[in-house]
């Protein structure tokens, strides 16, 4: 599957990452648009949609993200209009489609237009926030969209007296006991994203506040690092998907790919708030980011792995409310030795943030390394984009590279990062 050794990209070039950017629209347009209602969500590797009638709300609001962005940086190109219009189509369809009038909130997936789980997701309602705020920038009219968004979210979703975000509950609000780092991750990335959009300072101080929560105090519960699942009152639930650690979305164990991702996104509150950036933010990153590279880099066979887990809780979890396990004296084990496009996406982006805020070397070489391994592995050189998971040794399981939940947000997300920094527009909002 390895590329031969070629000479690779310079991918300190913008050039480089716009030509990435445009190749991997190449693969989802036209093809993605549905002409009866939104996208197509489930892609083979060459192109071909094997599932015309499902939809899933990740999906949903990840294209529109997609289209959205890529109009943005392409706004001079004879794309942009496309795109632009292309992102409006998904929007009308997450209205008409995933949103319950009625009762306010998205649907998570429908089935040839009937709705299949009408499950309210906080992670759900985080893209659908970016969608309308990525729309924004690109100059379509959803600033209501995004107020409308924020409401919800403060009326149904927001636990105040933990200062985080609830996880799901049924079509009538009422939820449930799981609470989950994944969802506040998501919807700090998305407040952040809603603050460039609108200048509006709520949205950022809102995400300062998640991340604060969940990096420092949340995390200093399971011994430093971000864990995935927790009880009701935002105790550390051990046990949850214990036998499940490949799961898509609520995996068991540490994910280097959650840790690396706080890490870009502490760094983009660090650079939107100024001088006014407390001062935790940039050591909390570095912890995370090194952490995360420490025990999830496979030195034999590249990449970052997708799961690992304290030795000491493989077979038993500590009791509710016992002292958390001692990370830096307990050695990993990988409990999903699988790569994951998003995994390698995201860490090139938080490398490329760590050099720019530290101007240390390492974090220029990591960065470099982690395309490396991407364009040789990842990156689809025959049809575009990039497939979506490989074994330990880099082997593709079959020939799925975009089923839902995927869209290359992740891969196009990373390279609109890292030219935001690169130009130095990565601390400031739009309107500014």
């Amino acid at each position: 599957m390895s590329l031969p050794a070629t000479p690779l990209p310079d991918f300190t070039a913008q050039a480089t990452l716009r030509a990435h950017i445009a190749d991997t629209m190449a693969f989802y347009h036209p093809r993605a648009i549905d002409p009866d209602g939104g996208f197509f969500h489930y892609f083979r590797d060459d192109g071909s949609v094997y599932d015309r009638g499902h939809r899933h709300l990740v999906s949903s609001t990840r294209f529109v993200y997609d289209y959205a962005m890529a109009a943005v940086e392409f706004a001079d190109s004879r794309h942009a209009d496309d795109w632009r219009a292309a992102a409006m189509h998904g929007l009308r369809f997450l209205r008409a489609a995933h949103r319950d009038a009625e009762r306010g909130g998205y649907v998570w997936t429908l089935q040839d237009g009937a709705i299949e789980d009408d499950t309210r997701h906080s992670y759900g309602m985080a893209f659908v926030l970016l969608a309308c705020a990525s729309a924004r920038k690109a100059g379509l009219p959803t600033q209501t969209w995004i107020d409308e968004t924020w409401d919800l979210l403060e009326r149904h979703a927001w636990d105040a007296d933990a200062g985080l975000y609830r996880d799901e509950s049924d079509a009538q609000w009422r939820y449930s006991g799981y609470r989950g780092q994944n969802a506040n991750m998501h919807l700090c990335e998305a407040l952040i994203a809603a603050h460039e959009a609108c200048g509006d300072a709520r949205y950022l101080q809102r995400a300062l506040q998640l991340a604060d929560h969940m990096t420092r105090r949340q995390a200093a519960l399971s011994g430093g690092l971000v864990w995935e699942h927790w009880h009701a009152d935002w105790s550390v639930d051990w046990d949850y998907h214990r036998g499940d650690p490949k799961h898509l979305f609520r995996p068991w164990g540490f994910q280097p790919g959650h840790q690396i991702e706080w890490a870009k996104l502490l760094l983009s509150l660090r650079a939107h708030l100024g001088d006014a950036a407390p001062e935790w933010l940039l050591p909390t990153a570095r912890h995370l980011y090194d952490t995360a590279l420490a025990h999830g880099w496979d030195a034999e066979h590249g990449g970052i792995v997708y799961g690992f887990a304290p030795k000491s809780l493989r077979d038993v979890s500590p009791a509710r409310g016992a002292p958390p396990p001692d990370l830096a004296q307990t050695p990993m084990f990988w409990c999903d030795d699988d790569k994951y496009f998003w995994v390698q996406a995201e860490a090139i982006a938080a490398a490329w943030r760590l050099f720019d805020a530290t101007g240390d070397a390492r974090y220029r070489d990591d960065y470099l390394r982690l395309w490396d391994y991407a364009w040789r592995h990842f990156v689809d050189h025959t049809h575009g984009a990039w497939f979506r998971i490989l074994d330990r040794r880099n082997r593709k399981y079959d020939d799925l590279k975009s089923p839902a939940g995927k869209t290359d947000y992740h891969t196009m997300g990373a390279c609109h990062d890292v030219l935001a920094v690169m130009r130095g527009t990565h601390t400031r909002s739009i309107d500014a």
